[in-house]
């Protein structure tokens, strides 16, 4: 079974207008969509959509209105209860295909919010299960939640994801290698966060075609004692890491209409692989295919199975000469 955590849910309104964004301008909408958000209710949709058994968890009071578009998409999930509305997060979409993000921080959780979260995580989860803790914490989350509750996780048998950043995601680098997760998905930048090196040069020289700064950064998270490591690298593509090798999948040229949601849709195409027994490189392919397919797609739409199409001729293994570089 798929397991997601999603201390700190989201409803997501996305908006397009017209022209490009101009700061101080007034600007007219020509679309307005709010779906359920979250990283792991985004990955959630994702596993669930390609037929695998899933259930998200997440924090939110029984009367907030994300329930009730949870349940109205179908998604199997249990709610925690929290005191505060879920927050809301804006996405503007403006011309030529730029998306503005603006989040709000969450609704704080008291200590008793966070242990019945935790209850409920702990109570979800089995033996052989594959877990995946997604996003931000909520205002008054200890920053080392993640950490702490990957050592029971694990104590518990579970295959252990990891997608967050900032102040979380090297809260949790700070127990490595004694507390690491099986598997992680930063960006360039979340990777830099953790290495210590430029995130945004790593992604710039990945766009020019020159991957080493990549390949040298992603590397060092495995010898850290992450399993498995997927970057995703905006356009230029992604790169994944394991103790057996590394490889590479450039982007797929795809029409770019939201890029909200894409980087969950890698982490579910990356697990629903991983599930049914992939390989490395077809891991990263199905990951890659799941990304593209949700920027062709509008608002917080995560695609279906039928909505990805996987091209293995994107892959190639980095050899031990790259690697060396």
């Amino acid at each position: 079974m798929i397991v997601t955590a999603t201390i700190n849910p989201s409803l997501d309104r996305t908006v397009t207008i017209q022209g490009p964004l101009v700061p101080g301008a007034v600007h007219r909408i020509t679309s307005d969509r709010t779906d359920p958000g979250g990283k792991g209710i985004n990955v959630a949709f994702g596993t669930q959509r390609a037929g695998l058994e899933t259930v998200a968890v997440l924090a939110a009071r029984s009367d907030d209105p994300l329930l009730a578009l949870l349940s109205a998409a179908g998604l199997t999930h249990v709610a925690a209860p929290a005191r505060g509305a879920v927050r809301t997060n804006l996405a503007m979409v403006s011309e030529p295909n730029v998306t503005t993000k603006v989040n709000e921080p969450g609704t704080p959780l008291t200590a008793s919010d966070v242990d019945e979260f935790t209850r409920a995580l702990l109570a979800t989860v089995h033996h052989g299960d594959y877990v995946v803790l997604c996003g931000s914490l909520a205002p008054g989350v200890p920053v080392d939640f993640y950490a702490t509750v990957l050592r029971s996780l694990k104590d518990r048998g579970a295959y252990v994801g990891i997608d967050t950043s900032d102040g979380p995601l090297l809260a949790l680098a700070e127990h490595f290698p004694q507390v690491a997760p099986d598997f992680m998905k930063p960006n360039a930048e979340e990777l830099g966060q953790i290495v210590g090196v430029d995130g945004g040069e790593i992604e710039d020289r990945a766009a020019t075609g020159d991957i080493v700064p990549a390949v040298h950064a992603t590397r060092r998270l495995v010898d850290m004692g992450v399993r498995e490591v997927l970057v995703t690298l905006g356009g230029a593509g992604a790169m994944l890491a394991t103790r057996e090798g590394m490889w590479f999948s450039r982007a797929p040229r795809v029409p770019v209409v939201s890029t909200v949601g894409a980087g969950d849709s890698a982490v579910a195409g990356y697990l629903i692989a991983t599930a049914q027994g992939a390989n490395a490189a077809d891991r990263l392919a199905l990951s890659v295919a799941y990304g593209a397919a949700a920027v062709s797609l509008p608002g917080t739409t995560i695609p279906a199975r039928d909505d990805v199409v996987v091209d293995p001729r994107l892959i190639t293994r980095i050899d031990r000469a790259q690697r060396a570089l």
